[in-house]
């Protein structure tokens, strides 16, 4: 799920952008720091959207740049156990898949994919039901639930979904159910 949070932190600006508008400085220091950071009480920083305070400059003896305390927006995504995403398959594996939900790659264990007995097609690169023939590759678009969220500081985390529960699955699967009267 996306989030506006609104954090504080102390900004180094260095002198040789003493010049510059402080405003302009901050903000594209706040986005070289944090967006694409994983943090595990906020999730993954998006964007940068807005600098809403800078406080008066300090100078640290020894060091010549200034130490600006701010209070910043920012724009987060942060997966929750149970949530329903979309998703892109983006590369499909002999344990399952990993599928593109927001800013982040999610596991789709192989055993989460269908009620079926599913294997892995190397030549074909998919995800394959025994029974159903149903096929789960690059490039397919599904629905899935956040069964796992394992988040950690400067690491991208780890999202685990699952697609063996009513209403979830490929999103072709879904509109075949729907014209024949299931689902």
């Amino acid at each position: 799920m996306h989030w506006r949070v609104t954090l504080r932190d102390t900004v180094r600006v260095p002198p040789h952008r003493f010049g510059e508008p402080l405003e302009k400085v901050v903000a594209e220091l706040l986005q070289q720091t944090y967006e694409g950071v994983m943090d595990k009480d906020v999730g993954m920083v998006v964007a940068i959207t807005g600098v809403k305070e800078i406080g008066v400059g300090r100078v640290i003896m020894g060091d010549g740049a200034s130490y600006h305390q701010v209070v910043f927006e920012a724009l987060t995504y942060r997966p929750e156990l149970n949530e329903v995403v979309l998703g892109e398959v983006v590369e499909v594996v002999s344990f399952g898949s990993f599928v593109r939900v927001g800013p982040l790659d999610a596991l789709l264990h192989i055993s989460q994919v269908m009620d079926d007995y599913v294997s892995y097609d190397e030549k074909k690169g998919a995800l394959v039901g025994k029974e159903t023939g149903r096929s789960l590759k690059e490039g397919d678009r599904l629905r899935a639930r956040v069964v796992s969220v394992s988040l950690k500081r400067d690491y991208r985390g780890k999202v685990g979904l699952t697609m063996r529960q009513p209403g979830l699955g490929k999103l072709e699967w879904l509109a075949e159910g729907k014209k024949g009267g299931r689902g």
